[in-house]
């Protein structure tokens, strides 16, 4: 475990931001990461050193843990709050009972597209670089796997939730999908990855600290 590092990553930063940061500290260039975070995200980060990034895919593959606060009644073009972010108008009021059970649909293996702001390849390019140039193209719906859905605290239209799920699982995308099905739009406001298997980001260093 002496190359690895649990890092509490901020906001504003991309995964690889904070990578740059590490090798800058630490004077090491061989470094990867298990399991991009959005620059919005904040959370547990796993980093790999030298040696341990024959390791990474273990890591990758472990369940995850998110808290996300999901605001309903507007939609963003990346799905988060760092998006362009327009109201739908078609607001209504939502019943807590309702909601759980919608969410109970969502629960188990489910189809996913992944948002056009992700890192998702189309011929040989991020498909955040072609959304960001304003090209219009269709995602593939990936499998993954939604554990568990809990309601943190519920404020009509905005609701808090914590989510454990597999490998792969955009929480954008998820909180796009409940917009859709309420059929209200909804978009992810803030966004913190809690766990990485039994990895709690309690036990994480914040960057400054390293």
């Amino acid at each position: 475990m002496n190359n690895i590092l649990f890092i509490d990553k901020p906001s504003g930063m991309t995964s690889f931001d904070v990578i740059r940061e590490l090798r800058k500290k630490l004077k090491i260039r061989k470094m990867g990461h298990a399991g991009t975070l959005d620059p919005l995200a904040t959370g547990l980060l796993i980093i790999a050193l030298e040696s341990a990034t024959k390791e990474i895919s273990n890591y990758m593959n472990l369940p995850k843990e998110y808290e996300v606060l999901i605001e309903f009644g507007k939609t963003s073009d990346s799905y988060d709050a760092d998006g362009e972010i327009k109201e739908t108008g078609n607001l209504k009021e939502v019943a807590r009972k309702d909601f759980e059970e919608l969410l109970k649909d969502f629960i188990g293996e489910i189809d996913q597209i992944p948002p056009a702001f992700s890192a998702k390849r189309i011929k040989g390019q991020r498909a955040y670089d072609l959304a960001r140039k304003g090209f219009k193209f269709d995602l593939k719906p990936n499998k993954v796997r939604i554990f568990s859905m809990e309601i943190l605290d519920w404020k009509w239209p905005t609701v808090s939730l914590r989510v454990k799920c597999g490998k792969g699982t955009y929480i954008r995308s998820l909180a796009h999908d409940l917009g859709q099905r309420l059929g209200c739009g909804g978009y992810v406001k803030t966004l913190r990855r809690t766990a990485i298997g039994e990895f709690s980001v309690l036990g994480a260093q914040k960057l400054d600290n390293i």
